[in-house]
């Protein structure tokens, strides 16, 4: 019997896929298989996906590379479709795509790690160890080169590791990899400490970092020194920064050095990083320096006040202050020794964005900007309603007539101000006692007081104004119109793609 060319053809485009399919690593599960292949495992992830979502596509190459790697090691991957399994998507809470699920002999919990291969691989390998692996004189060699950052405790019999050790191994579980080794015969360890002994190893910089030994005797009684010790020495001196690695940083607590840098000038990049690393290395535990492609994250540089159109910049960002601190000259060796050790002093004043000040105010909505910051709010007479937005917002493009109509309201009261501010144009000042997680974000400062006060109902008209007459203090300033009907709460909308960390 003959094949015709044209169904030749059609077998040979499916082929792939086919062949993709039978090589997966990944267990496709449905409602049947499910319990018989998860529920007797000591440790599986699973991901529940859409096959529609545009994240979990990016996920599934790494997923794949992840189960092949991981399957070395015992520990099962697997996937279920909830376009077609919805039932069971429905058993386990899942409600977004994706959502991964560490389940433990049947038992499942929230995966917290990267999304990455390597991170995948390196959380699922945590999740397979006990809070502190035994590691004999066999295993040592391999262990301390299992993951990026690995630590391990010496001790014998006279001299027992402190007890704070395992404590911490416990709560740090899934972020680093905790040993202990108390066999009779020692290896070579780093600079022959006496023990007992706390050695962090890692795969860059100088290879290894070892914690003091007179505090050794303080730990028990001072946990939070081995805390310390670990977050300086977990971090590579100067890294590349990217959305993979940005909660490592940002977990440290630490303020964050930025070299924005083209990549396509990567020698005199590079120049210029050999000349930071002296700094980085002064202000260890201070400050952690990175760099970053200036093109492809271009928008994080303009979000820390820098201008984006010069290159290479530098900027440092206090995460837990909200704060930023651009350098206004080109950048150097020389020039970022001297930015950097004001900035340690408190020398440098933080940088605050902000759009011009309006020449008028004729709107019933009052303009506000970072410069005119104080003197909105800094009117004790006034009561100020005020909105944080993004132009490109989904909620506050539906909100905009409802808060004209709230201004309108009160415009014949000088006293009650309905504001607005682009918080993409301007920053909060330092001083205020408040920073922007999302948008929109409603605040209302009453007259003669300090205080910021949350609005978290509903975006009717109605309900705005029902607060505004609920927290005002002011003395009327005149004769208030009646508004509008009830506006009905919208669903939420994303904001444009780009690439953020």
């Amino acid at each position: 019997m003959r094949i015709s060319s044209k169904l030749t053809l059609a077998l040979a485009a499916l082929l792939p896929a086919l062949t993709s399919v039978v090589a997966s690593d990944v267990l496709d599960l449905a409602e049947d298989t499910f319990k018989g292949e998860v529920f007797d495992q000591d440790l599986a992830l699973v991901e529940f996906f859409a096959p529609w979502c545009g994240h979990c596509k990016n996920l599934a190459p790494h997923y794949e590379e992840a189960a092949t790697e991981l399957q070395k090691k015992g520990i099962k991957l697997a996937k279920v479709d909830c376009t077609e399994h919805q039932n069971l998507c429905q058993e386990y809470g899942v409600n977004g795509y994706p959502t991964l699920k560490v389940f433990r002999n049947g038992t499942p919990a929230d995966y917290s790690g990267p999304r990455k291969a390597d991170g995948i691989i390196s959380y699922m390998i945590k999740q397979s160890l006990p809070a502190v692996s035994d590691v004999t004189s066999s295993s040592h060699a391999e262990f301390i080169k299992s993951d990026k950052v690995v630590l391990v405790a010496y001790g014998d019999a006279s001299h027992p590791v402190p007890s704070a050790y395992s404590e911490l191994a416990n709560s740090a579980r899934d972020t680093y990899l905790f040993g202990q080794y108390t066999d009779s015969s020692l290896p070579s360890i780093p600079e022959s400490p006496s023990l007992p002994a706390i050695v962090l190893y890692k795969s860059f910089d100088e290879g290894h970092s070892v914690f003091p030994a007179s505090e050794i005797g303080n730990l028990d009684s001072e946990p939070g020194l081995l805390q310390e010790f670990i977050k300086i020495n977990s971090v590579p001196l100067l890294d590349e920064i990217s959305p993979e690695n940005f909660g490592t940083y940002a977990e440290q607590g630490l303020p964050i050095a930025y070299l924005f840098a083209d990549p396509s000038e990567s020698e005199s990049r590079d120049k210029l990083i050999e000349e930071i690393k002296p700094v980085a290395k002064a202000n260890k535990g201070k400050i952690n320096f990175v760099f970053i492609d200036a093109i492809k994250f271009i928008d994080h540089g303009k979000s820390l006040n820098l201008p984006g159109d010069s290159w290479p910049a530098f900027v440092i960002q206090d995460l837990a202050a909200q704060t930023k601190f651009p350098l206004t000259e080109p950048p150097s060796g020389k020039s970022i020794k001297t930015f950097v050790e004001k900035f340690v002093k408190g020398e440098i004043k933080a940088s605050t964005k902000s759009a011009p000040i309006p020449a008028t105010q004729n709107e019933p909505v009052y303009t506000l900007v970072a410069d005119d910051w104080d003197n909105l709010f800094g009117d004790e007479k006034k009561d100020v309603f005020a909105e944080f937005y993004a132009p490109w917002c989904g909620h506050c493009q539906r909100l905009a007539p409802i808060w004209d109509t709230l201004g309108e309201k009160y415009t014949a009261d000088s006293n009650i101000v309905i504001a607005k501010m682009d918080a993409t144009e301007n920053d909060i000042p330092p001083a205020a006692p408040f920073r922007v997680q999302g948008f929109p974000t409603l605040k209302f400062k009453a007259a003669g007081s300090s205080e910021f006060i949350d609005y978290n109902g509903d975006r009717s008209f109605d309900s705005l104004v029902e607060f505004v007459e609920t927290h005002k203090k002011s003395t009327s300033g005149g004769n208030s119109t009646t508004g509008d009907d009830d506006e009905e709460v919208w669903e939420d909308e994303d904001a444009p793609e780009h690439d953020e960390l």
